[in-house]
């Protein structure tokens, strides 16, 4: 059971989480690993509890961006498919990884996106589009995004994001349209992490879940008020600072 400070500490960033849900389509996994993991210092058990965390963040703003109009079927289906199956292939994986090889693949992880955003043209600046996504993307991009997002607990919107925004989406939808793309990530990866180690919930903390999603479903309810104001160029840039955040945070508790 977490302490007095680490209680604090994950409600307070169970807060951000659900902001960052909203604004940018995370679910909650580049904030809870490695926070999970400064409280726990565990990668399995952090990674399991933010694909938990995940599962609930994703469905709320799912149902308040639906309400909103902003989710697009096109764009959703069949990839969500794909990327459930990519999604049981990583969770499996990741339990037969040590931890500092996952710790390096979480940070590598997140370097590679931040170079790509950057050095890349169409997602700091919206792509051309309008066009959809192709057959390779939907189906072998969609199946890699989830295994590397369920076996780094990031729900994959780091992938579906940039993917989204090049296709000329604005970053108000491709963000919203992440959060269905992530709850199959969530839901795979959570079942096998519960039933990959002892105990009934396996590697996932059920102390650690509770008290970042008392944090999250407010602040989701809240932020989905205000999302769609932000200039697009700079939600983009936004986007891309927190992941910068997240990477020098991961370095630092590692």
């Amino acid at each position: 059971m977490p302490d007095v400070v680490s209680f604090s500490v994950l409600l307070a960033f169970g807060c951000l989480t659900g902001v960052t849900t909203v604004l940018f389509g995370f679910g909650g996994g580049f904030l809870t690993v490695p926070v999970v993991f400064a409280v726990t210092g565990q990668m399995h058990v952090a990674v399991a509890t933010s694909a938990a965390v995940m599962v609930v963040n994703s469905l709320a703003a799912t149902l308040a961006q639906a309400r909103a109009g902003r989710l697009r079927r096109d764009r959703v289906w069949p990839l969500a498919g794909f990327i459930a199956v990519g999604a049981a292939v990583g969770a499996l994986t990741t339990t037969r990884l040590p931890e500092p090889i996952l710790r390096a693949a979480f940070v590598t992880y997140l370097l590679i996106t931040i170079a790509d955003c950057l050095l890349r043209n169409g997602f700091l600046d919206r792509g051309a589009g309008p066009g959809g996504l192709g057959p390779v993307a939907r189906t072998a991009g969609g199946a890699g995004i989830g295994v590397v997002a369920s076996a780094l607990g990031v729900g994959g919107s780091v992938l579906t994001v940039p993917l989204l925004r090049r296709s000329g989406l604005p970053m108000t939808e491709a963000t919203a349209i992440a959060n269905p793309l992530s709850a199959p990530v969530a839901v795979v990866a959570t079942v096998v992490y519960a039933v990959s180690a002892d105990g009934p919930t396996g590697y996932v903390d059920v102390a650690a879940t509770g008290l970042l999603l008392a944090g999250s479903l407010p602040a989701i309810a809240i932020t989905r008020r205000v999302t769609g104001r932000i200039p697009d160029r700079v939600h983009a840039i936004a986007y891309v600072a927190l992941l910068v955040a997240v990477t020098i945070t991961v370095i630092v508790t590692g």
